[in-house]
């Protein structure tokens, strides 16, 4: 798979999805300034999805915010199955403990099947948190807290984007999805 033609995927998702619909009230800023690091990886399965995280987790910390205020860990090839690739989310809680990076560093979680909990699998809000690829978003807690340093305004966020969703209906988030190539339910 070409890593220059799924960053470009991933871009598109970001401009249109994410600051198109305002889900991230943070994106803006990084994306236009260029402050976002993407990579495109090769893993295949979760032992070398865990290798990659681990050293883009130690790039981003060991890199000026200047630079990379955040970054985002594409894998095409592995995790395909939104249940694998939940599981996987607590090795990945694990790995940010192991590397000493809780309180510096958050994983937010992005997959083309995300399904909350306790939704059917076609339900509009699981599409605040589908892309593209499989992906794990890092994001330096200082960068959140310097432009947002309401606990209550991060804490809606969700909730917001769901309601977002539901006000534009499911065949309008996927008429959006379609017109990008997005992956659907």
């Amino acid at each position: 798979m070409d890593s220059v033609a799924v960053i470009e995927q991933t871009r598109r998702w970001i401009a249109d999805m994410v600051i198109g619909l305002n889900l991230c009230p943070f994106a803006r800023r990084v994306f236009d300034g260029n402050l976002i690091r993407y990579t495109v990886t090769d893993a295949t399965n979760a032992v070398s999805l865990r290798d990659a995280l681990k050293a883009e987790l130690e790039s981003l910390a060991a890199t000026p915010a200047e630079q990379v205020e955040t970054s985002i860990l594409i894998h095409p090839h592995a995790l395909a199955d939104f249940l694998d690739y939940n599981d996987f989310l607590a090795d990945a809680d694990g790995l940010l403990a192991e590397l000493c990076l809780e309180g510096v560093i958050q994983i937010a979680s992005f997959h083309p099947r995300y399904q909350f909990a306790g939704t059917k699998p076609n339900a509009v809000e699981n599409y605040t948190n589908r892309s593209p690829y499989p992906m794990l978003h890092l994001l330096r807690e200082d960068s959140i807290s310097k432009v947002n340093d309401d606990p209550e305004k991060l804490a809606d966020i969700p909730q917001r984007n769901m309601a977002t969703l539901r006000r534009l209906g499911l065949a309008k988030v996927l008429k959006l999805i379609g017109e990008r190539g997005t992956s659907g339910p």
